[in-house]
């Protein structure tokens, strides 16, 4: 299969859609400042730690004037990983805690 096929094109779309990709370890970005260029589905993504020490993806758009897009970014155990997705949905489900019954 090629990168020319309708087929292809296809699952890469879809692939899009799928939700979280990891990218790299959280160490490979160890300093404010620091960041990893990496290529997803296609599209340049740059992943860099800011200031506050949180790390960041953010889509490098070629529109003119058009400043970087971010994406939707988690470090969990220590790994980055990115969704291209914009609907809303969580990297891990969250604790879901029962409540207890009240009495009467």
């Amino acid at each position: 299969m090629t990168p020319d096929d309708r087929g292809f094109r296809r699952e890469m779309a879809s692939a899009y859609r799928s939700g979280w990709q990891f990218i790299d370890l959280a160490t490979a970005i160890p300093q404010v400042g620091d960041s990893l260029m990496v290529t997803l589905f296609g599209q340049p993504i740059v992943i860099t730690r800011e200031e506050d020490e949180d790390v960041r993806a953010y889509r490098c758009l070629r529109r003119p004037r058009g400043a970087p897009q971010p994406v939707r970014c988690e470090v969990r155990y220590g790994m980055v990983f990115v969704n291209l997705d914009q609907r809303d949905h969580q990297l891990f489900e969250p604790d879901i805690t029962t409540a207890t019954p009240r009495s009467a």
